[in-house]
């Protein structure tokens, strides 16, 4: 048997494959700079924050007139906002609650209040909708709850500090790291009903733990789907390490929204 001649190829083509695996590897080295998503999340929060708004109180005698307490967000036909019922004044604030105010955008920053009212409310998920005055404002699409998976790219809204940075929304990013139980507690033990008790022994419901730093003032504020711009969840808690003041000097990094999948309830409510 004859053994079969040596491979040979020709110089030019070796050069050429030479100079195209060059190439090759070179754009590859350059891929991770290219980053669409990053533009695709710059979209997101150009077209959300209009939609964001200051919660809290209004009195033109008062200084400062606006007394801030927490975020919300547009929904249904952007006459409507959500926000956490934590946020709102107290039943023994009957004053301060009829003085229920939204800031909302304009030209770029946060400056015309508007008056709001209370139309609906879920205490056991801590949610509350508000009415708002004046014209529609862009609402939030909410997303399909299947979506809302673990390792899902977020981007949280609000206004962290509350005025202390000014009125103006600010974002953090981060993903649900986890999807858990989770049984909200009642203010008091008072507050510790038969049906609040049954919630505690059945675990209560489901809830996001986000690893994305939020703070104080972010509360009420939206979860975005990073990509979509669709809202999964409401923030709702933030994990702190200590006192209140160290949430703001060591941030712990881990926070707690409440699935959009309520906010859906809470609009289907009768008003």
């Amino acid at each position: 048997m004859r053994a079969d001649p040596p491979l040979s190829f020709d110089p030019r083509r070796r050069l050429w494959l030479s100079s195209w695996l060059s190439s090759w590897l070179a754009a590859a080295a350059l891929a991770p700079l290219a980053a669409p998503a990053r533009a695709d999340l710059v979209q997101v929060i150009a077209a959300a924050k209009p939609s964001v708004v200051a919660v809290g109180t209004f009195n033109a005698t008062d200084n400062p007139r606006f007394s801030f307490r927490g975020s919300g967000f547009a929904v249904g036909d952007g006459s409507l906002v959500v926000t956490n019922f934590h946020v709102l004044p107290g039943p023994a604030e009957v004053e301060a609650l009829a003085r229920l105010s939204v800031l909302v955008m304009r030209d770029g920053s946060v400056r015309e209040a508007r008056k709001a009212r209370l139309v609906a409310s879920e205490r056991a998920h801590d949610l509350a909708l508000l009415a708002i005055e004046g014209p529609a404002l862009p609402a939030l699409p909410l997303a399909d709850p299947a979506g809302t998976r673990e390792g899902l790219a977020i981007a949280l809204i609000g206004f962290p500090i509350g005025g202390a940075l000014g009125y103006s929304p600010v974002t953090h990013r981060g993903i649900i790291a986890a999807i858990t139980g989770i049984a909200l507690p009642a203010a008091n033990a008072q507050q510790l009903r038969e049906k609040t008790l049954s919630r505690l022994r059945e675990g209560g419901f489901d809830i996001l733990q986000l690893d994305a730093t939020a703070y104080p003032g972010n509360s009420g504020g939206p979860v975005l789907d990073a990509e979509t711009g669709q809202v999964v969840g409401i923030i709702n808690m933030v994990l702190v390490k200590g006192t209140r003041e160290n949430a703001l000097s060591f941030p712990s990094g881990i926070s707690y929204a409440i699935p959009a999948r309520h906010v859906r309830e809470l609009l289907a409510q009768p008003r």
